[in-house]
Formats: structure tokens, C-alpha cells, sequence
């Protein structure tokens, strides 16, 4: 329960007019009275940043000028001021729109607007580049208009789908609702229900707490990381095959070995705070496998190589092509030279 501190914050944040049906603010800043530890980094994680809005990116800012060229195309992406546009031209005729949204932290792929309709940029911007290249999955698009060079035209689930995986609030009632939109990934994405809860427990009512998603099994939990990530039905039923789903970790996870559906030592939040930026240090996760592996499930045997570093070798990293990103395979395995790619 709050403290009584907390209740007086929670009431003037309230009763400040900042919160009210239609404009649906960040409950963030007044769930971290109470939830101090989970509040403190999540807002630098690459999740909070999920999508940035004009006026608000970095990257861009850093990067004013940007140019690719692709056949008879040229793609630029200036940013003054805080606006971003983007401009695709043949040589003779130009189409220049604004970036209203910026999807990705690090990697970025833009969406424009035309004539009632939303393209997701064909170009993107990657860090490892500091450049443009083909956005992932749409190598193979061949344009044959200068509408078509814009990108790829989203349909009203393509839209759903991506606004709801890098925005908050973004679906309402199963429809997409921009003016509720919050970008990035706050409190509410994951808590459904933080909005109701705030308003009812300053007057002590705690009848609206959250679900508790600590409690969730492995199963569970990959399910409900995979509304954005994929879950394993999803990718075994309608793919995509091969390298391709390296990147859908729930789906990879759940085709360990190791993998128990009951068992949270195997669930995504055993390794991965969602709370906090994604630690790159394989030995940080050593003492999860060990966790099993040192005697604590029988049946999980002791590695016989090493103790140290056990990620770099039972979870290979991976490019997946066009995405100038190597992804940590979640399939956890004894990886066998020559032995390809499981899938």
C-alpha cells in the first residue's frame, strides 16, 4: 500500500487536471511514488523509447542529413529544428512528407503520412551504419512509382499492430486511436489497468490492483511477452521459416531443450528485467543457467566445457540479413559445428 506521502502526491496529481478521460497522461510519474526500484531506469530503456515523436530524437538530431540511394531513387532525411522529412525523388518529380512517427530507439524506421494512408519508410536508419539502408523485410519491393518508393503501405491491422507494439494507449477498443497515443512503452503498456488503480487507491480503494505479472509461468509469460515479440503459435503457424524468426525470442525460447512451460527459471523475466536496459554482458546470465544446471534440476545436466559465459556459446548470435544486427538465438542448445540453423 502507499504510504501517506504518496496519497497526497497521488491526490494533487489528480486533482491537477492532468489526468482525465480523454487525454489518458503517463500514470509513470505517480507510479513511481510507490513503485520506486521498477520506475527509476525504465524510463532510459530502449522500450520507453520505442517510438519517439518530433522534437524528441537524438539520433536524428545528431544526424541531420541523411542520403541513400536505391536505382533511379534518392532517398534524403533532413532534420531542422526538431522536424525530420522525408523526401524520395526519381530525378524529375519529388514527394517530400514529414516524419510524424519514429518507430525503434536505436534502429529507426519512420512512418509518413499521404493522402489519408500511412507508409512505413523503405529506407531506416542503422547505428552500425550511421546511415540509411533497406528497411528489414522489405528488400524485396520493387518499386514501380514514386508512391510506391515512399514504402510500405500499411493496412489498418499492419497499423494496429505496430502502434500497439511502440506506443501506449495507441489501441482503444481494438481500433487504433492517435489521440490517446503515448510513445514509447510506459507503465500502462504492460499493467493494463494502472489508470483505474491510481484513481481509486488515493481514495484508499485497492480493489483495481494490476494484474501480477510475477506471477505468470513461462508459458505464460512468453505469451504475453509475445503480443509483441511473437508467441510460438503465431511464428509455427504462419512462420516466417528459417533464420528469418531469429529475432521472435519467445517462439526460439520455447523450442529449447531446457524450455519448461511451468518453470520460471526458463520465463523471459528470469533473465530480463523489463525495468531496466537489456544487459550485453554474457556473464551476467551465467547464474540462470547455473541456476539449473549446478544441481538445481535433476534432471538439467552440469556443463562439462565451462561454468563462465555459457550464452556465447549455447545461445550463438546471428545476423539476420538486412537488419545490421546480430541477435542472441534463444533457442538454447548444444551447438554443433556445421549443424545449421534449427528450426
Amino acid at each position: 500500500m502507499p504510504t501517506v506521502k504518496a496519497f497526497l502526491v497521488l491526490a494533487l496529481w489528480l486533482a491537477s487536471g492532468l489526468y482525465s478521460s480523454a487525454q489518458k497522461p503517463s500514470a509513470a510519474a505517480a507510479c513511481a511514488h510507490c513503485h520506486v526500484a521498477e520506475s527509476r531506469l525504465q524510463p532510459d530503456t530502449q522500450m520507453a523509447h520505442a517510438m519517439q515523436m518530433p522534437g524528441s530524437n537524438p539520433t536524428l538530431d545528431a544526424h541531420p542529413k541523411l542520403e541513400f540511394h536505391l536505382g533511379k531513387y534518392t532517398y534524403k532525411v533532413e532534420t531542422h529544428a526538431g522536424m525530420t522529412q522525408y523526401t524520395v525523388t526519381d530525378g524529375s518529380q519529388s514527394l517530400s512528407l514529414p516524419v510524424l512517427w519514429t518507430m525503434g530507439a536505436e534502429a529507426q524506421t519512420w512512418v509518413v503520412e499521404r493522402n489519408g494512408k500511412m507508409y512505413e519508410s523503405l529506407v531506416s536508419y542503422y547505428p552500425v551504419l550511421k546511415g540509411l539502408d533497406i528497411t528489414t523485410g522489405d528488400e524485396r519491393l520493387k518499386p514501380a512509382t514514386l508512391e510506391e518508393a515512399l514504402g510500405r503501405a500499411f493496412g489498418d491491422e499492419d497499423a494496429k499492430a505496430c502502434f500497439g507494439c511502440h506506443a501506449t494507449n495507441a489501441v482503444v477498443d481494438h481500433k487504433l486511436n492517435l489521440t490517446t497515443l503515448q510513445p514509447g512503452l510506459t507503465c500502462e503498456h504492460c499493467h493494463t489497468g494502472a489508470m483505474v488503480h491510481l484513481s481509486k487507491i488515493v481514495h484508499g480503494d485497492d480493489s483495481s490492483i494490476p494484474r501480477d505479472l510475477g506471477n505468470l509461468t513461462s508459458e505464460d509469460m512468453s505469451n504475453f511477452c509475445g503480443q509483441c515479440h511473437r508467441t510460438w503459435d503465431q511464428i509455427a503457424s504462419n512462420g516466417p521459416r528459417g533464420i528469418l524468426n531469429v529475432r521472435f525470442q519467445p517462439y526460439r525460447l520455447t523450442n529449447s531443450r531446457c524450455y519448461d512451460a511451468e518453470d520460471k527459471r526458463i520465463a523471459c523475466t528470469a533473465c530480463h528485467d523489463p525495468h531496466k536496459e537489456i544487459d550485453r554482458v554474457a556473464t551476467t546470465y551465467d547464474a540462470k543457467c547455473q541456476s539449473c544446471h549446478a544441481g538445481g534440476k535433476p534432471e538439467a545436466k552440469a556443463c562439462k566445457v565451462a561454468t563462465k559465459e555459457c550464452s556465447t556459446c549455447h545461445m550463438p548470435k546471428v545476423e539476420l540479413p538486412g537488419s545490421h544486427h546480430m541477435f542472441s538465438d534463444h533457442d538454447i542448445r548444444i551447438v554443433r559445428a556445421k549443424s545449421g540453423y534449427p528450426d
